[in-house]
């Protein structure tokens, strides 16, 4: 800049260079200040009507009786105004109880206690519902009918449904009741905080049946996130109408729309399932049915594949808010104090079938401290934590013992990140054995399968990846 300057001139060489002449202007300023310290600005000289350290101290007498201790300085100048007494103005004032460390608000301030973040984990149906209440424009502005939802967050199965004039705590209960007669008690039902759903009757029938009852935050709508989804699916849809011409008009749209969501929506989150196929059970047959179809396509035509396709993996798990691996053990620990567990393990039961989703996702859950990953081994088809979509994790125990029942011990948090992820060359003699390319000689394989730093732990082939540095 300055090379160009001295050439072309200031302004020109700004123009060319893009930079403000200000900024230069200011670089050039601050090139040329000596070097150090910035010197303190001079005190500031003391105003000839400037009040004295009485008169301070006056002011802080007076603004500190009893009767004035919890009143603001308005109401205390206004207060001595009227008696004939004038001490100093508002701002004076202000400023004297600053100096003397007392300003702020003087009255006494609302409160409001700490609301408790809803954690809810569910690992199959039937374990925690979520319950919701929508408006739907009525045929005039102004008017609109309330729908009342209740789903299950694992299955995002609806339960049970309903549209009213208003929003009335009996039309819950009633709902929530017949609900429950239909398919059963769930573990927790979570709402918001309507007036409906915190009622007596609603509150009185939970406790009756033994339900745990969980509410979202104020004016967080994160605390209940599937039910607004369920929602927004419903008013984005292509057929939702601006109005409803009256209430039998929208409890017909409802019927037809909860019986389509149910049993022909395929789900994102439910690994493109219906939820009614997920509720019911039935969803690993029909995934078993989309992997032969994936299967038969891919040994048509294997070309027009970059690998073997798989279908989307059912969920292992639904969360209002993730609770925290620490309060997962401790609730599993409290649940199996009066089994007589004494030792820091947790014993979860497993089911006969080694390889059910649920059951491993259980022990999983409990087991580790770590973010899931998924099984990354090199035998999606042999592998049974690929077939089941279970995750696996860095520090879990390296196979799982083939008893009916199995202990997992809690391991230490890491100290360091794990090794990226990294691709290694497979040797032709032993498949389950790939060489390693940070080796000189490319000689030494990679940890064997039963290598505790291998991440799968069904005894697949390893995944490459670099020796821990």
């Amino acid at each position: 800049m300055t090379e160009l300057a001295a050439h072309v001139g200031t302004q020109a060489a700004c123009a060319l260079l893009g930079r403000s002449r200000a900024s230069h202007y200011r670089a050039e300023a601050r090139a040329r200040r000596p070097a150090g310290p910035l010197r303190p600005p001079p005190p500031r000289a003391t105003p000839g009507n400037a009040l004295t350290e009485a008169e301070r101290a006056e002011i802080l007498r007076v603004l500190g009786e009893p009767r004035f201790a919890d009143k603001s300085v308005a109401q205390v100048w206004a207060t001595l105004l009227d008696e004939g007494v004038y001490l100093a103005s508002r701002s004076t004032m202000h400023r004297v109880l600053r100096a003397a460390g007392q300003g702020g608000e003087r009255r006494r301030q609302a409160a409001h206690p700490a609301r408790v973040r809803p954690e809810l984990l569910a690992t199959g149906p039937q374990q925690v519902w979520s319950s919701d209440i929508a408006k739907l424009r009525g045929p005039e502005r102004g008017s609109h009918y309330d729908l009342y939802v209740i789903l299950d967050i694992y299955s995002r199965y609806v339960v049970g449904w309903t549209v009213a004039a208003t929003e009335d705590s009996i039309l819950a209960k009633d709902l929530i009741a017949e609900a429950i007669k239909v398919h059963g008690t769930p573990g927790s039902l979570h709402a918001d905080r309507g007036t409906s759903m915190t009622s007596k009757p609603v509150a009185q029938l939970l406790t009756d049946l033994g339900v745990a009852r969980s509410h979202s935050r104020p004016h967080v709508s994160n605390d209940n996130p599937y039910s607004e989804a369920a929602f927004k699916t419903l008013k984005y849809a292509p057929v939702f109408p601006d109005r409803f011409g009256s209430l039998p008009d929208a409890r017909a749209f409802c019927d037809q729309f909860f019986t389509y969501y149910n049993h022909e929506h395929r789900h994102s989150g439910i690994g493109l399932h219906t939820p009614a196929s997920v509720h019911h059970g039935t969803a690993t047959q029909i995934r078993a049915q989309r992997a032969h179809t994936l299967d038969a396509a891919y040994d048509a035509h294997p070309d027009r594949f970059r690998h073997r396709p798989t279908p989307p993996r059912l969920p292992t798990a639904a969360w209002i808010n993730q609770p925290t691996p620490e309060a997962l053990i401790q609730t599993s620990q409290q649940d199996h104090v009066s089994a007589g567990l004494t030792s820091s393990a947790v014993t979860v039961s497993v089911s006969e079938n080694r390889h059910d989703p649920r059951a491993m996702c259980k022990m999983t859950a409990i087991a580790s401290l770590f973010r899931p990953t998924p099984c990354d081994c090199r035998a999606p088809l042999s592998c049974p934590g690929r077939q089941a979509g279970v995750v696996s994790r860095t520090s879990r125990p390296r196979t799982f013992p083939r008893t009916s029942t199995s202990t997992i011990v809690v391991p230490p948090k890491p100290t360091r990140r794990a090794t990226p992820h990294r691709v290694g060359t497979w040797d032709p003699a032993h498949p389950t054995r790939p060489l390693n390319p940070l080796s000189p000689s490319g000689s030494r394989p990679w940890p064997s399968a039963t290598h505790p730093r291998s991440r799968c732990s069904h005894r697949c082939p390893p995944t490459p990846r670099p020796p821990s540095r």
